[in-house]
């Protein structure tokens, strides 16, 4: 029960995440001149328009049944249907793909930092209202784990293995011999991400680790305005 209860605490927040996220490349990709996105409909906050048999469905099962077969540490990986750009229609190639690459990532900043008021408000509102201390104390744990998901999203998102959006930008910094054997590199992109988070522990830590400061400071900042209740869906 306990886990079920952390699902659909984890779940809306992470869906609409997602769903944000890839919606902000194919808006900043409108900006930049690219309607690809608008016209195959992907600018919409139906979630059906954003789920991929073959990422959001059956590699998730696949990693977490797989990795448990194997005696490994469970994982859990999958995505959203990447939103079709085409940089071609950039008006600036370079920048283009810069812009619209980060667009994501800077969606998850705003949308975790804005979940921060709504925690301090909803505390507020729950000590002023004990009535109320059960319910606001379900949001509150929900913002909290807005906080810690887009955080994690920004992260993880940045790592800069393709297809990520990392890699759409490091590709830049290298001489141009290199960033060529980089982007062809992309075709193993997927097997290298699955392998790193099988067996890249170490190396996730320390790239995650300014993850687990903003997250700890935050909470720390935050600790005197969370409900009893809260805490209560957040074990």
């Amino acid at each position: 029960m306990q886990t079920f209860q952390k699902f659909l605490l984890i779940a809306p927040v992470l869906l609409f995440s997602v769903i944000a996220h890839e919606i902000a490349h194919g808006w900043a990709a409108l900006r930049q001149g690219d309607r690809t996105a608008l016209d195959a409909g992907r600018l919409n906050w139906n979630p059906a328009r954003h789920i991929d048999f073959f990422l959001t469905i059956l590699l998730p099962l696949v990693t977490f049944y797989g990795s448990m077969a194997v005696g490994g540490t469970p994982m859990l990986f999958g995505g959203a249907k990447p939103v079709p750009v085409d940089p071609r229609n950039y008006r600036h190639l370079r920048r283009g793909d810069i812009i619209v690459s980060l667009a994501g990532v800077a969606t998850n900043a705003l949308i975790g930092l804005a979940c921060v008021p709504l925690i301090l408000l909803a505390g507020v509102l729950g000590s002023g209202t004990p009535a109320l201390q059960q319910t606001l104390g379900i949001v509150q744990a929900m913002l909290y784990i807005g906080v810690v998901l887009n955080a994690v999203l920004i992260a993880f998102n940045l790592l800069p293995i393709p297809p990520l959006d990392g890699s759409h930008v490091f590709k830049y910094l290298l001489p141009r011999p290199l960033a060529i054997r980089y982007v062809q590199f992309g075709r193993f992109g997927l097997l290298a991400l699955i392998i790193l988070l099988q067996f890249g522990d170490r190396a996730l830590d320390v790239w995650m680790s300014p993850v687990a400061w903003a997250v700890n400071g935050a909470d720390a900042a935050l600790s005197s305005y969370k409900l009893p209740t809260t805490d209560q869906w957040l074990r």
